[in-house]
């Protein structure tokens, strides 16, 4: 029959083409499919369905550091080039053996030509001493290059799947990335593409390539439903402990000393400077990891009676947290009961923690200046907090930001919401389930948010900016439930809406309760499972 060669040029851990791969490959493990994985997961130990890794120099010397059994129908063999210190991204973040990871339209030309060829070497040698009957890539770049020199001189096919974050990121903003995808995809046999969405979105940006149509093959994203599964709110207590077990041994990232320092030097007429270094200095500890106090501050919620939202993603200003904080004022006098949970690491977090302290204590002007300075705070690649600027302009017009400000000074509290710090599914499976409400107001087009299909299976209501993949996800979802209840989903894109969706609609889900927490698991279950998924990867594959 042959074996599968993957191509993924980052680690398994994490969200997204990350989550995407190490989920998909391990059901094509349980379904009896040989796989061979390349990527640049430096830990292949902690996944039960990698049987074997080796790592390739630059010298030709392949090295194996891992040779097991594992106990599945199937088994993954992983293959890991070396790269030397440069990784090329798409999003900055930081990366286990990587000193320096660079957005790839930052790179020259040569070192881009340098991570090719090493990627290249090694997926050459994997199909020269395997059976591969076909190479499947994920992105539009760089990986998809990588498979189209190696089909060019071995003949083996291949597919592409494109992801929203290489075209959003690399393709639209770079002639050569826009190229390289060209080409890539003009050779491809099959283009896997993640709903309509994506579908379309690749017809706009290549409108030139030939057959294009005709390649491309729809691909639901997936979620484990025995990972992710509702809990019922008599039982929410005893799967939080569980939760303190599950972080027993790890490694562990922000202290609860250091929020507190940081806290502690805000003031509300603090210079632009001033919040610069404030945030600077409150840095320094392991990004990728659960705060050290994560399993405390889970444990003082009350989860019997308490209504719970929870944010899951990177803390960019792209995904959306601070649309949610800035509403989290008004959710409260609805709801004085509510506690935001915010799971995951990045740029923004002590920009979001520092506008939650100024909403506590009604600094009218810190609020505004960090608005102002969204981007600074965040970092010169960010955004702008452009949805709060709407939206505070909004209230104001209308003569309600004194009353606003007075609500965030009577309702916020400091344990109003809670950093958990970043949890990867082995953690996240205790958590999610838990929580009544998760969100997702995402600023940017995504394929489609592997998130939101974890909130359906963990019976949490799910809303999200109504637009892309994520737009897609909720008229999926919503053709099993009643049209109003699934209205209350659906977030504006819109920036000057997004804020007051988001105070409209949270306090709506809450109202429904645990109403839809069947039907939103079985959806989950029937229409979503990953098995069912790899399955139909294989076979276009094959």
């Amino acid at each position: 029959m042959g074996d599968l060669c993957i191509l993924h040029g980052y680690l398994l851990d994490g969200s997204g083409s990350n989550l995407w791969t190490r989920s998909i490959v391990q059901a094509l493990c349980r379904g009896g499919e040989s796989v061979h994985l390349v990527c640049q997961e430096r830990h292949p130990e902690l996944y039960d369905f990698i049987a074997q890794s080796h790592v390739y120099g630059p010298d030709g010397q392949v090295r194996t550091v891992l040779d097991r059994e594992v106990a599945y129908a199937g088994r993954c063999i992983m293959h890991r080039p070396q790269l030397g210190d440069t990784l090329p991204v798409y999003v900055w973040d930081r990366y286990d053996g990587f000193d320096n990871v660079v957005p790839m339209v930052a790179l020259p030309d040569d070192v881009i030509d340098d991570y090719l060829e090493r990627n290249v070497r090694t997926v050459m040698r994997v199909v020269g001493e395997n059976e591969i009957v076909a190479i499947h890539a994920n992105h539009a770049v760089l990986m998809s290059v990588v498979a189209e020199r190696t089909s060019r001189a071995t003949s083996v096919p291949y597919a592409v799947m494109p992801h929203g974050s290489a075209i959003e990121y690399a393709v639209k903003k770079d002639a050569r990335f826009l190229e390289y995808a060209s080409g890539a995809l003009q050779s491809a046999k099959r283009i896997f593409v993640i709903g309509k969405e994506i579908r379309q979105r690749v017809k706009n940006i290549f409108p030139d390539l030939a057959d294009l149509e005709d390649k491309m093959m729809e691909l639901s994203l997936g979620v484990d439903t025995g990972l992710f599964e509702p809990v019922p709110k008599s039982a929410r207590a005893a799967r939080i402990a569980s939760f303190g077990r599950a972080l027993s041994g790890l490694a562990r990232g922000k202290t609860a000393a250091r929020c507190d320092d940081f806290r502690a030097t805000l003031r509300g007429d603090m210079r632009r400077e001033e919040l610069l270094a404030t945030i600077t200095s409150a840095g320094g500890y392991t990004l990728k990891a659960p705060d050290a106090d994560a399993e405390a501050k889970l444990a003082a919620v009350d989860w019997n009676t308490e209504s719970t939202l929870i944010f899951i993603g990177r803390l960019i200003e792209s995904k959306g947290l601070q649309s949610v904080i800035a509403a989290l004022p008004l959710i409260l006098d609805r709801h004085p009961d509510t506690r935001l949970l915010v799971v995951g690491h990045g740029p923004l977090r002590e920009a979001a923690e520092a506008l939650v302290w100024a909403l506590q204590h009604g600094e009218r002007e810190l609020v505004a200046n960090i608005v102002g300075w969204g981007r600074e705070l965040q970092g010169e690649a960010y955004g702008q907090l452009t949805e709060l600027r709407l939206f505070y302009d909004a209230l104001a017009r209308a003569g309600r930001l004194d009353d606003y400000f007075a609500k965030a000074k009577a309702r916020v509290r400091p344990d109003s919401v809670i950093f958990t710090g970043y949890l990867t599914h082995r953690e996240l499976r205790y958590v999610l389930p838990c929580c009544d409400v998760a969100i997702f107001p995402s600023t940017v087009a995504e394929a489609g948010p592997l998130v939101f299909l974890e909130a359906i299976a963990s019976g949490c209501f799910p809303l999200g900016t109504y637009f892309a993949g994520m737009g897609a996800s909720i008229d999926a979802v919503g053709e099993s439930l009643p049209a109003d209840d699934v209205e209350r989903m659906k977030l504006s894109a819109d920036p000057k809406d997004t804020v007051a969706d988001i105070v409209t609609n949270v306090p709506l889900a809450f109202d429904l309760g645990t109403k839809h927490q069947t039907a939103l698991r079985r959806i989950a279950v029937e229409r979503y499972d990953w098995q069912g998924i790899a399955a139909k990867l294989a076979a276009g594959l094959r």
